[in-house]
Order: structure tokens, then sequence, then C-alpha cells
């Protein structure tokens, strides 16, 4: 039986302890206005999971300067804006962005028209 105690990581103290519900628009039915409102069905934006616990993972090689790179935007993050976010998140959040334009731009997206360039 091992001595130590275990206890919760910091990001199991500070992760929210319930999923925040989207929020709907909602909207009167414009004929009849004492009429019950309905909730429109339009796509929340696509956002990043942000800082809760990931149970999946996936491993992406890059080069040195592509490292570099990414910690340099990071600091610049920190320095400028005083946003204080690891590389893991850095790169969620620009994930959700491709795939946000890619879901409304389609073939007219930023990452359609790179990877086709190359």
């Amino acid at each position: 039986m091992p001595r130590r105690v275990s206890l919760p990581a910091a990001d199991d103290l500070f992760r929210p302890s319930a999923p925040q519900q989207q929020q709907r628009e909602v909207r009167a039915v414009p004929d009849e206005p004492s009429r019950v409102v309905q909730a429109a069905e339009e796509p929340a934006p696509r956002r990043s999971s942000g800082r809760v616990r990931h149970d999946e993972k996936m491993t992406v090689y890059v080069t040195a300067e592509e490292l570099l790179d990414l910690e340099h935007a990071r600091l610049t993050l920190r320095r400028d804006q005083g946003l204080a976010v690891d590389r893991g998140r850095l790169v969620r959040e620009a994930v959700a962005m491709a795939l946000a334009d890619l879901e409304s731009n389609g073939e007219d997206s930023e990452i359609v028209r790179r990877l086709l360039a190359r």
C-alpha cells in the first residue's frame, strides 16, 4: 500500500464542474406575436475545448522552426495580451478556427486554399 496521498491535479480543481449549455437564439413567430416563441436551430460556433481534461491524444510532428514559431506565438500572447496559454491550447484554438472556417466557407476556406497550394 503506498504511503503517499493522491491529490487532485490543479486542472481538476479549476475546471468547470458542469458543462455549459449552449445558448440558442430565440425568435418570435412574426404572424402571431402572442404565440409561443420558437428556438432558432442555428449551429453554435465551433470552439476549442479549452482547459478541460482531454481523454484523447494525437501526436503531431513539427520542424524545429515550426516549434520555435509556436513558442514565439505563445510568448507573444503572454507579453502583449496577458494570455498565459500552453502550446496545446494554442494548437487546439488554431484547429477550431480552421475547422470553423472550413465549415462556414467550404472550398473558399483558408485551409482549402493552403492545402491546394502545396
